[in-house]
């Protein structure tokens, strides 16, 4: 199978106006969206749209109302005229673990009928249960896909809307690299990457890796609001959300 573990580090770094560091090691699923189905026959600790120790749920993305995924995304790029035959669809995301996960971002690696990388989708989540995805078309096969846009959707209550992002990644293969740098018109902001090393999925590398990380999401959103609690105290200001929305997407170049 193509679905695989990647075992690694997710790593934040802030740079103003109050330095701040964290890491944390975890594990990440890459979902081969047309092998869900066997993985579920596969993998008795693995369950679709069903409870079970880890398990994958269609209204988790794309839509988030339980339709396919896959063809959210297909749609989706035809609507912004990225036309190529998609032939293959990847998501990297935490899948959930008794029932929960929360996952701030998910990317979308879509491949045309020669495997070549023709499309990415970061599907980013914030606190309010709200959601925007920044859609990319990729151009060429270079090793490192590099890629910017304007942030359009609020994440982080510590971060003002007029800001920018690089990102920097390579296609998930035998390790996993997403770098994403956030900047505003004084410079750099913040640094996030993702680094990870490849594992079969199986039954027994689930479980293992769920001993190592027993409740990992839970654990995700608890640190999320840990870390929230260290910046105002080192008094950071808020920043309000003047917008809010349910699923929104945006073409970028």
């Amino acid at each position: 199978m193509e679905t695989c573990i990647y075992k690694g580090i997710v790593t934040h770094r802030r740079f103003k106006p109050k330095r701040h560091f964290f890491n944390y090691k975890t594990f990440s699923v890459l979902f081969d969206l047309d092998e869900l189905k066997d993985l579920e026959k596969r993998i008795s600790i693995f369950s679709l749209n069903k409870f079970n120790l880890f398990s994958f749920y269609n209204k988790d993305h794309g839509n988030r109302d339980g339709s396919d995924i896959k063809n959210w995304v297909k749609n989706n790029l035809n609507k912004f005229n990225i036309n190529f035959e998609v032939s293959k669809i990847k998501l990297l995301c935490f899948p959930r673990i008794f029932g929960y996960v929360f996952n701030p971002l998910s990317i979308f690696y879509c491949y045309n009928e020669k495997s070549e990388l023709r499309a990415i989708l970061y599907e980013v989540k914030n606190t309010f249960n709200e959601q925007h995805t920044y859609i990319f078309q990729v151009k060429n096969n270079s090793k490192i896909i590099t890629q910017s846009c304007n942030k359009k959707f609020y994440v982080s209550p510590f971060m003002e809307m007029e800001t920018y992002y690089n990102f920097r990644l390579s296609e998930p293969k035998e390790t996993l690299s997403v770098f994403i740098k956030q900047k505003d018109i004084d410079g750099m902001l913040l640094s996030a990457c993702q680094i990870g090393k490849k594992e079969q999925i199986s039954t027994k590398r689930l479980l293992v890796n769920f001993l190592k990380h027993p409740m990992m999401t839970i654990k995700i959103i608890m640190a999320i609001h840990f870390e929230a609690l260290r910046l105002w105290r080192k008094g950071v200001k808020l920043v309000k959300r003047n917008t809010k929305m349910k699923n929104n997407l945006s073409l970028e170049k």
